[in-house]
């Protein structure tokens, strides 16, 4: 069994690598639930998330001959980057197998480490299966990534630093993949105040976990589906079970559909840049049914490619009705789009696009099809400008949000 020794030995430890990652007191999402809410920042950890606790605490628990051997381990990008670091510090040859799905900046900065990359299979059990057959064919010393008491011991300091802030806290909530997160943070913290709950939070499309805690067992998720990678788990950890089964007190499951706002919501209100495994607290807070609580949601990481970034603020934009997309049809004859920018500009729409389609009807005079993308303060205004255009006798069309780029 874990003990609070064992976490003061791997609080110590960590602090050799660690960053300080203060509770941030947020306004925003407080007005918004009812509750007092803190983020616990690990995303602004040397490697941009939380795991270099876990790995680092665990490499310097093995000895000089299973170091010698060198190290390997499975990860969707985040541990990766951890024991990269936590190998490279202890003079240590790390590799490392990803899926071929992970991100491709979580990849380069793996490899900027100093570990040897080695991609394989769509998700994290098959990279891992990889691994293991590494392992045993040259003789490495495996790491594991979450299945691991002393991993997440090294996981579970997050709690110390929480509480050293914030004795008074009432909820925690905490991301699950594999479950070594919420092993460490839920043990301890019920160590430290039995009175507290601890909230595990999943992606709906690898709830791996919550069903292993229906089921009473370790039992695989069929399929994973989820843009939150760093939690896209098909099978929870079967040696830390016992300890999530006694120290959680729930688990909310959140739709990839709510973490898109929740992007926003945290880079507009906190300067704050979060992956999408790291926003599944921020999801779930208005899943809570508390009210005047102090509730810290542990923002896990912040590694995530431009791309996806890009891709995370169109979609947010259009989910809010600040970008959104109309069709009008109008004659084709000149002053026409002049006549319809008017309106839009009159009511403070701002055109980024448009299509001016000729050759939607034969009879061009009465059926040119115009379609218009526009950026708007909100659904609000963007009823505005809709409500301009019919009184201006067209009549919009609102087309389907994926179109709108």
């Amino acid at each position: 069994m874990l003990e609070l020794k064992d976490f003061e030995a791997a609080y110590n430890k960590v602090q050799e690598v660690v960053l300080p990652t203060k509770l941030i007191k947020s306004e925003y999402f407080s007005n918004q639930i009812g509750n007092d809410v803190y983020l616990k920042p690990e995303n602004m950890q040397l490697t941009g998330a939380y795991k270099i606790r876990g790995a680092y605490y665990k490499i310097s628990t093995l000895s000089e001959e299973e170091k010698a051997k060198g190290l390997i381990t499975a990860s969707a990008g985040n541990h990766a980057q951890g024991v990269a670091l936590a190998a490279a510090r202890q003079g240590v040859k790390a590799t490392i197998v990803m899926p071929t799905t992970t991100p491709l900046l979580k990849v380069n900065r793996t490899k900027d480490l100093g570990a040897e990359v080695i991609l394989h299979g769509d998700v994290y059990d098959e990279a891992c299966a990889h691994a293991l057959d590494l392992a045993a064919e040259h003789g490495y010393t495996f790491v594991n990534p979450f299945d691991d008491p002393t991993v997440a011991t090294g996981q579970g300091t997050i709690a110390m630093d929480i509480f050293k802030e914030l004795p008074t806290v009432d909820y925690i909530l905490v991301p699950i993949g594999g479950g070594g997160l919420a092993t460490g943070v839920s043990t301890l913290a019920k160590l430290l105040n039995p009175k507290i709950k601890v909230i595990g939070v999943e992606p709906a499309g690898a709830a791996c976990m919550k069903a292993s805690l229906e089921a009473g067992k370790v039992v695989s998720c069929d399929h994973v589906s989820t843009i939150a990678d760093g939690t896209a788990v098909q099978t929870p950890g079967k040696i830390i079970f016992p300890y999530v089964q006694e120290n959680l007190d729930d688990i909310i499951t959140v739709e990839d559909e709510e973490l898109i706002p929740c992007f926003l919501d945290l880079l507009e209100n906190h300067k704050m840049l979060a992956e999408n495994s790291g926003l599944l607290t921020i999801a779930a807070l208005k899943h809570l049914d508390v009210k005047n609580k102090k509730v810290v949601s542990i923002i896990s990481g912040g590694n995530m490619d431009v791309i996806t970034i890009a891709s995370l603020v169109q979609h947010g934009l259009i989910m809010r009705d600040r970008i959104f997309t109309v069709s009008v049809f109008l004659p084709d004859k000149p002053g026409e789009l002049t006549r319809v920018s008017q309106v839009i500009a009159e009511t403070q729409g701002n055109i980024v696009k448009l299509e001016h389609n000729q050759f939607v009807s034969i009879n061009r005079n009465s059926a040119v099809e115009l379609t218009i993308t526009m950026e708007a303060f909100g659904s609000e205004h963007k009823n505005k400008i809709i409500k301009a255009l019919k009184k201006a006798g067209y009549d919009p069309k609102i087309r389907n949000s994926k179109s709108v780029y």
